[in-house]
């Protein structure tokens, strides 16, 4: 798929990528380890740079990548002490769980391990029907493929065009939402938003723990399938083609 999202923005090192769910295993596609430990946030870097990479529920990577892909409450399934990882941490929850947790010391993103609890339960879970959660970069998206997300890395000038955008057809300024989750829980966040009538795109990346992935000027935005094809086609005759844009667009790498 050509985009002119893409092509307007000057998307050069992290190219758009679409989100599929899917009851097909593609070929050639990069998977976890059955059960092992991996971050769902390195394979959105992995598919903006042109691979395609693939998920089910038991190759998600880590429960909290389980969950925000859309595969159920995977704390509460794998029985994981989440509300003390995300908080004070706890010497007793501290055991072998398959990869390196922090569980001893705590993230401390929340005061207490009661908060950290109450955000977890209200996370817009999801258990989809598809077996698959298949990240593909856009450019190779067709015809047959129907994507339900768009994921967009993007710097700070990218970022404020791509918020115009989401804005640029509607009388309100709320098209674009920023909830604190972890790295790829915006994906989550999107699923939810694909459901609203007038779905807003997510504002990610914004988890410290994943920042190390990408450039330290980029964040990522993920966009409903259908209010990304309406930005699609609200390009031609937007602030895009325009000035103000056109004079900032230089300083972006090409």
């Amino acid at each position: 798929m050509d985009s002119k999202i893409a092509s307007s923005l000057k998307f050069a090192k992290y190219s758009p990528i679409a989100v599929l769910l899917t009851q097909t295993k593609p070929d050639d596609a990069l998977q976890f380890k059955e059960d092992r430990w991996g971050c769902v946030a390195a394979m959105i870097v992995a598919a903006s740079k042109g691979r395609t990479a693939l998920f089910d529920r038991n190759t998600f990577g880590c429960v909290g990548g389980g969950t925000g892909l859309g595969f159920g409450n995977q704390y509460e399934q794998r029985s994981f002490p989440i509300e003390y990882l995300l908080s004070t941490g706890s010497e007793s929850e501290h055991r072998d769980l398959g990869h390196t947790t922090h569980l001893t010391e705590g993230e401390g993103y929340f005061k207490t391990p009661e908060l950290a609890r109450k955000f977890v339960n209200a996370l817009p879970m999801r258990d989809l029907p598809a077996e698959y959660v298949v990240f593909k970069p856009l450019a190779q998206v067709n015809e047959k493929d129907a994507p339900a997300l768009a994921i967009l890395l993007a710097n700070p000038d990218q970022l404020s065009a791509l918020m115009v955008l989401a804005n640029y057809n509607r009388a309100d300024s709320d098209s674009v939402i920023a909830p604190f989750g972890a790295g790829c829980q915006s994906i989550l966040f999107g699923f939810a938003e694909a459901e609203r009538d007038h779905p807003r795109a997510v504002i990610g990346f914004t988890d410290i723990s994943v920042r190390k992935l990408v450039d330290k000027d980029t964040l990522s935005l993920t966009v409903p399938w259908k209010m990304f094809l309406d930005m699609e086609a609200n390009v031609e005759g937007s602030f895009l083609h325009k000035s103000q844009w056109l004079d900032l667009a230089e300083r972006l790498e090409p």
